[in-house]
């Protein structure tokens, strides 16, 4: 191949990559793209602000920082009506304190519910769950002002690095505790009671109907009431679905109705054959798996 047609190549490519403005990446590119790096490193400051530092004077430094650099991601961003870059900020400063209290009853929930947590350092400084919930509390005060991309974009980073999938439109009460929680996922319409306690592998998720782009902006995912437990597996699907007060959901349950208050539901349990097998030679430490 010659030289120019390795630059015939070139322009080629760069010509076909610059047109078709009517395709969907085109199309994300022009609502704006922030740079990722970027946003995860203002999350990173922030969830580690709310859940660490009581240092004054560090205070005084890092917040006006966290504010600014806030600002800063908001460049090429289509804000919703009424609502402005300095309106955010403000909205978030505001948010601050609440955001910590709340993380605060979540890392003593984790503690209170968890036998095997030592200290309220331990939890805070490697529990996946509280690192996956402080994200989504900052996510979720900016979700709430309608402020476009930023939100997802720092709940799918908390996915990424824990397994625990929370959209930023989901309502979560107080005293949040998710034990272990690789798997989880949290629906976009999830509303969430105080002191609820999820483990792993659970879903609060939508049912699939084909056309579900019309469903958008309306309730898909269950609502939870106060105080209810769901065990490992279990899945709970639909925005008329309602788990009732004080319920404890089984593993690997599904459900696609509502609770009353005050239930305990469990899947039927499977029915396992167990056949006797003897050892081939006496030395075999692993026997090969077979029907």
């Amino acid at each position: 191949m010659s030289r120019s047609d390795r630059n015939e190549a070139l322009e080629n490519a760069i010509t076909a990559l610059s047109r078709s403005a009517d395709a969907a990446l085109s199309k994300a590119a022009n609502q704006g793209l922030p740079d990722r790096t970027v946003v995860v490193d203002w999350i990173e400051r922030a969830k580690r602000l709310v859940l660490m530092e009581r240092d004054r004077s560090a205070l005084r430094s890092e917040i006006p920082q966290l504010a600014d650099r806030l600002d800063a991601l908001m460049d090429g961003l289509t804000l919703p009506d009424g609502i402005t870059r300095d309106g955010v900020v403000v909205h978030f400063l505001e948010r601050l304190a609440d955001i910590r209290s709340m993380l605060s009853e979540d890392v003593e929930a984790a503690f209170d519910g968890d036998p095997a947590a030592k200290s309220f350092a331990e939890i805070v400084v490697s529990y996946p769950s509280i690192r996956a919930i402080a994200v989504y509390r900052i996510a979720h005060e900016l979700h709430l002002l309608g402020l476009p991309i930023l939100p997802r974009m720092m709940t799918e980073y908390a996915h990424d690095r824990t397994g625990i999938d929370i959209h930023p439109g989901a309502q979560i009460g107080r005293r949040f505790f998710v034990d272990h929680g690789t798997g989880v996922v949290i629906g976009e319409t999830t509303t969430i009671g105080d002191n609820v306690r999820l483990y792993q592998g659970v879903t609060l998720g939508a049912k699939s109907p084909r056309g579900g782009a019309m469903l958008r902006g309306k309730k898909r995912h269950p609502t939870i009431e106060d105080d209810v437990t769901i065990y490992a597996g279990a899945t709970i699907l639909g925005g008329e679905t309602i788990i009732g007060e004080g319920t404890v959901i089984g593993g690997n349950v599904w459900l696609i109705e509502s609770v009353s208050p005050y239930s305990k539901v469990i899947a039927e349990p499977p029915t396992h054959l167990v056949r006797q097998r003897r050892r081939l030679e006496d030395d075999i430490r692993q026997l090969y798996w077979d029907i």
